[in-house]
C-alpha cells in the first residue's frame, strides 16, 4: 500500500499525530483569501491570450455526464464531442476526459479508445461516499477493470466533520491502491466543509495519502468550486510541493460556466502555483456546460461573429 510523502511520514503515524498536524497548519484569513482571489479574478487579457486561454481550457475539461438517465448511447455521444468538439473546425483541442459512473467507463472506453482522451470515473458511492470500504473499493475495482483511466472518489465527510481524520487518510489510502495505474482524484465537497481552515486540512490529508488530484466538489450541492476555494487548494499543492518536491493537480468543479469564469480560474493557476500547472495533466475544470460557451468564444474570435447556443452541440 502506498504510503505518506517521506517529509511527513510523522504526520500520519496516529490519529494524535495527524490531528496534531491538520490543527499546526496555518489559520486561513478569509478576508485576504476572498480579496485576492476577488483581485485577480479582475485581470484582464488581450485577443491572443484570450484564443490561448480558450483552447487551453477546452483541452483541460472533463467531459461529465453523471445522471440516472445515463446510456450507452449518450455516453458514445459525449466522446463523440469530447474528440471532436467543434465540427467545423478540426483545430479545436481535445477535451482532457470524459467522466461518468462506473457502469459507462467500459462504453467510453470503447467509444474514446486510440482517441488520447482520459475515460475517468466517478467511485466510492459517489456522490455522497455513504458506503461500507469493501463496496467503494468494489466500486473502483470495477471502474479500473471496465477501462477508467482516472477515479474521482469523494471523501467519507461525515468522517472529517467528526475529527475522524485518520480513517479519512487511511481511506484515501486504500482507494489510491485499488487504483493501480489509474490516477486518483480526491473530491472534498468543499460547500459541505464549511470553513476554509477545514478546505486547507483536507487537501493536505488528501496529499499526504497520495492523491493525484484534489478536488474541490461534486457539482452535486449547492456550493461548488469558488475561485476562493480553489485558491486556497492551489496554494496547498504549491507549498507541497515545495516541501516534498511531488506535484499534485487541482480540479475546480461545480459552477463555472462561462468563458469569463474559466480565464479568471487559469490566472488563478498561473499567479498561485504557477505555469507548470497549467496542464490538462495538473489542472482540469469540472464543467461540462462550460465546453459550449467556451466554443462560441472561439468562433468569435476566428469569425468576428457570435454564433450562439444554436451553433454548438446540447449535451
Amino acid at each position: 500500500m502506498p504510503t505518506t510523502a517521506p517529509a511527513f511520514s510523522d504526520a500520519t503515524a496516529s490519529d494524535s499525530a495527524l490531528r496534531r498536524f491538520l490543527f499546526g497548519l496555518p489559520g486561513v484569513d478569509a478576508v485576504g483569501l476572498e480579496a485576492r482571489a476577488a483581485s485577480l479574478g479582475t485581470r484582464s487579457i488581450k485577443t491572443t491570450a484570450k484564443a490561448h486561454a480558450i483552447d487551453l481550457a477546452i483541452s483541460m475539461i472533463d467531459l461529465t455526464t453523471l445522471e440516472g438517465a445515463d446510456t450507452p448511447g449518450k455516453v458514445r455521444a459525449l466522446a463523440a464531442k469530447a474528440v471532436n468538439p467543434d465540427p467545423t473546425d478540426r483545430t479545436t483541442p481535445r477535451t482532457a476526459a470524459v467522466c461518468v459512473y462506473p457502469d459507462m467507463a467500459s462504453a467510453a472506453a470503447a467509444a474514446l479508445a486510440g482517441s488520447g482522451v482520459k475515460v475517468a470515473s466517478v467511485a466510492t458511492a459517489f456522490p455522497a461516499g455513504r458506503a461500507a470500504l469493501d463496496v467503494k473499493l468494489a466500486d473502483v475495482r470495477d471502474a479500473v477493470a471496465a477501462g477508467a483511466d482516472e477515479i474521482d472518489m469523494v471523501i467519507d465527510r461525515g468522517a472529517f466533520l467528526s475529527g475522524r481524520f485518520l480513517k479519512v487518510y487511511e481511506e484515501i489510502l486504500a482507494v489510491k491502491a485499488e487504483c493501480g495505474s489509474a490516477r486518483l482524484k480526491v473530491i472534498f465537497e468543499t460547500g459541505e466543509l464549511s470553513t476554509y481552515d477545514n478546505i486547507r486540512r483536507a487537501s493536505w490529508i488528501g496529499m499526504l495519502a497520495g492523491a493525484d488530484f484534489i478536488k474541490t466538489s461534486t457539482g452535486k450541492v449547492a456550493t461548488n468550486a469558488t475561485p476562493a476555494n480553489t485558491l486556497l487548494m492551489l496554494e496547498a499543492v504549491r507549498d507541497f510541493r515545495a516541501a516534498t518536491g511531488v506535484q499534485i493537480g487541482v480540479k475546480p468543479a461545480g459552477g463555472i460556466r462561462t468563458t469569463k469564469d474559466a480565464v479568471k480560474f487559469l490566472v488563478l493557476v498561473n499567479e498561485t502555483a504557477g505555469e507548470d500547472w497549467l496542464d490538462p495533466h495538473w489542472f482540469r475544470f469540472g464543467a461540462s456546460s462550460l465546453l459550449n460557451d467556451l466554443l462560441m468564444q472561439r468562433q468569435k474570435l476566428s469569425t468576428g461573429r457570435y454564433s450562439g447556443p444554436d451553433y454548438v452541440t446540447v449535451d
